[in-house]
């Protein structure tokens, strides 16, 4: 067999194996959190959220409601060195984000079944 008809035949494969998993995970919301910073942020948005009233004031001081809070579990930077995460009950996390020319910073105290959102620093 010539060595064209062996790459035909190799590319051929691997593109009708290409096609049949996009078929098969396409549909599907599969991840690959697989990193720390991953694992954190889904953790997080997995639980309860509650948000303290200092935090929501402090939203609403800067124009901003609960969804900016929502982005910055979704697409946020977890600051690993800033946060506690020894702790016996609940590991505190601090992450931030630039959300409309503001870099927002919370924290997080990530409990067994719920996530409180207990500070907010803002950040021009």
């Amino acid at each position: 067999m010539s060595l064209f008809k062996r790459f035909f035949f190799y590319f051929g494969g691997f593109a009708i194996g290409l096609v049949i998993l996009y078929f098969f995970l396409g549909g599907k919301n599969a991840s690959c959190d697989y990193g720390p910073e991953a694992r954190t942020l889904k953790n997080i948005r997995s639980k309860k959220r509650v948000v303290l009233p200092e935090v929501l004031e402090k939203l609403q001081e800067i124009q901003l409601d609960t969804a900016a809070i929502t982005e910055l579990l979704k697409e946020g930077k977890v600051l690993f060195g800033e946060s506690n995460t020894n702790l016996d009950s609940c590991n505190v996390y601090k992450i931030e984000r630039l959300i409309v020319q503001k870099t927002l910073k919370i924290t997080v105290e990530n409990c067994a079944k719920k996530a409180f959102i207990t500070a907010l620093q803002v950040q021009e």
